[in-house]
């Protein structure tokens, strides 16, 4: 797992072209998808919130508030663009944020509503991916000009374990 700084600084053309397709039409907008008590996937349009610390989401009380909270596991998707079949996913897990300077701070930057029973998370990255599909889109049988699809794909670092010592 790493944070959303962590991975713009290991790969930051990537992290700035899943940002670009995440924040096309202004702010973040994203179909995220999260695991249901019965294990089905769930999907469900928010807007992500980049900042300088980290990758975020207010969720107020609902069936994906309540997946995440049950299991942090997720993936985001980016909108599709009007021109093309580009696509930007990342998958990683989504925490529940309870420093109150950081949840004071992004919610009054953001005006997030003090009426409304919501809850910050942060979204850590354990992969990035991107694909360029260019104007021609993904359908095999576009008329050209088509361009070779472009992928590119990122892994957060497995974190190594300690070596077991093993009594004689």
């Amino acid at each position: 797992m790493a944070s959303w700084s962590d991975f713009a600084t290991a790969e930051p053309l990537l992290a700035a072209g899943v940002r670009a397709l995440l924040q096309q039409y202004g702010p973040g907008m994203g179909y995220l998808a999260t695991i249901r008590p019965d294990g089905g996937p769930r999907v469900h349009p928010v807007s992500p919130v980049f900042t300088d610390d980290g990758l975020h989401c207010f969720l107020v009380d609902s069936p994906k508030r309540r997946d995440l909270e049950r299991d942090g596991r997720y993936a985001l998707h980016s909108y599709p663009p009007e021109d093309s079949d580009d696509e930007a996913v990342l998958t990683g897990h989504a925490r529940p944020v309870t420093d109150p300077e950081i949840v004071a701070r992004l919610s009054a930057a953001l005006h997030a509503s003090g009426d409304v029973d919501w809850r910050l998370f942060e979204l850590t990255v354990d992969t990035a991916m991107l694909r360029y599909h260019g104007p021609a889109g993904a359908l095999p049988l576009a008329v050209p000009p088509h361009r070779t699809t472009y992928a590119q794909t990122w892994h957060a670092p497995r974190r190594l374990q300690p070596a077991l010592a093993i009594a004689g």
